[in-house]
């Protein structure tokens, strides 16, 4: 893939602003490389996230409800969480946060893919696991700031929810594109 080779731009200094507990507010001052221009420029630290494509036997996927700040509204998702036990592997993170947030246990896990979520202000990855022969064993242990239900959709079902808005979150839509390439190979 050929274009302009672009430079990256050095940093003078950094400094953290905001500690949100889940994210860290971070101001560096750069240079611009094509110009010798300084600019604040801020991101946003965290630590990498999972989201799981929970699958059962007959192949119902399980989804979440649960209240979002940023739209200020329930929104229907992949249940997942932040990579915040020190050398948790994405498949433990999921099999965890999968239990934590539905009660079912993952019989199989398979790392999907990882991306991304929005490399203009954040620094982390996302990955994708996908969770299969998943089982109900438990109820859901929830932390302080979570309101969750837990509700089965089949997953033929996905596409038509998407392309009707009941699945809007950019981050689920993307699991599924990587367990559509996951099934395709």
């Amino acid at each position: 893939m050929g274009g302009p080779v672009i430079q990256p731009w050095p940093r003078k200094s950094s400094e953290q602003k905001l500690d949100c507990r889940i994210f860290k507010v971070r101001k560096d001052v750069v240079v611009n490389p094509r110009n010798n221009s300084l600019h604040d420029m801020y991101a946003l630290d965290m630590d990498n996230w999972v989201n799981v494509i929970p699958l059962t036997p007959d192949q119902q996927i399980i989804l979440i409800h649960q209240w979002r700040h940023g739209t200020r509204s329930v929104q229907l998702e992949t249940p997942g969480g932040l990579m915040d036990h020190p050398g948790e592997t994405p498949e433990e993170c999921a099999r965890r946060e999968l239990l934590e947030e539905t009660g079912y246990e993952a019989g199989e896990l398979v790392h999907l893919g990882s991306v991304h979520p929005n490399p203009a202000i954040q620094g982390n990855l996302q990955h994708y696991v996908l969770a299969t022969n998943c089982r109900k064993v438990a109820g859901l242990t929830l932390d302080h700031a979570e309101d969750i239900a837990v509700t089965l959709a089949p997953l033929a079902d996905i596409p038509r929810m998407i392309r009707a808005g009941e699945i809007t979150h950019g981050i689920v839509i993307g699991g599924f594109y990587w367990l559509e390439l996951h099934r395709r190979k």
